[in-house]
């Protein structure tokens, strides 16, 4: 039975669109956390991101180990919510791309589907344009897998589209910040691997050596410009914005304070 509909918290999808604006060259991958309730609809409140060990200019891949260590994490957040929150879905990105899913993308959505039937793929679709006005557009999709075919016959999976909300949320809950804040440790982890196996190679001249050393450096300096400087200054924005709302809330506090005092005064 297929999904109703996707309700997804709003800081979930910053987090998400966080990550595919992350890199325009590969695309980048994550899993979905949430709960399905009696109308299958799924609402998704966390999201758990995804180390790519084999970067792809059009695919994204991910191994059972990734998936095993998700539901891990998925039972932990479980016990801190006091919800029976799981894997509810995955999510990747198309950068420059249609929002659509290719065909491999139905087919993994298809396996996923055969463990959990309420299993659903986001698509974020980033980098792209307008044709007239040459605006920068970001899409999302949400979708399932459908078999076509007549009993008997070899499946033929088709795309089904799942409606999808984004439901509002009045702040970047503690797990989606948690998940955001990994994201430059991520894209480190990523770059260090690749780095790494070239030390794996025996025969490599000096030059070779240095330019791939130069390149890592290179790659290390943009994540810090595009991913950590952006996120620290969210960070500082979020630490001020509570530091002003502290201040309120203890003038508040102040001010209860002294009307409780007065009253008492007066019942005296």
């Amino acid at each position: 039975m297929a999904t109703s509909c996707v309700k997804l918290s709003a800081d979930v999808y910053l987090v998400c669109l966080n990550h595919a604006l992350s890199t325009e060259r590969e695309e980048v991958m994550g899993l979905l956390i949430g709960e399905i309730d009696q109308k299958r609809v799924s609402h998704i409140s966390a999201v758990i991101m995804l180390r790519r060990s084999d970067k792809r200019k059009d695919r994204v891949e991910i191994s059972p180990e990734q998936l095993s260590d998700a539901s891990t994490q998925a039972e932990r957040l479980a016990r801190t919510c006091g919800r029976p929150v799981r894997v509810l879905g995955w999510y990747h990105s198309h950068p420059h791309i249609t929002v659509w899913p290719s065909h491999v993308d139905v087919q993994t959505q298809a396996m996923y589907q055969m463990m959990d039937d309420g299993f659903v793929g986001l698509i974020f679709s980033v980098f792209s344009e307008e044709a007239s006005t040459k605006q920068g557009r970001i899409q999302v999709t949400c979708f399932q897998s459908i078999n076509q075919s007549p009993e008997g016959e070899p499946p033929q999976y088709m795309r089904l589209e799942i409606p999808l909300h984004i439901v509002p949320s009045p702040r970047l809950s503690g797990p989606c910040l948690e998940t955001l804040v990994q994201l430059p440790q991520i894209l480190c982890q990523e770059e260090l691997e690749a780095y790494s196996w070239t030390h794996q190679i025996s025969d490599l001249d000096l030059l070779t050596r240095l330019h791939n050393g130069a390149v890592y450096t290179k790659s290390l300096c943009h994540i810090a410009e595009v991913v950590g400087g952006p996120l620290l200054q969210v960070l500082e924005s979020r630490l001020s914005e509570n530091k002003r709302k502290m201040m309120l809330l203890q003038k508040e506090r102040e001010q209860l304070e002294q009307e409780l005092k007065q009253l008492s005064t007066e019942s005296s």
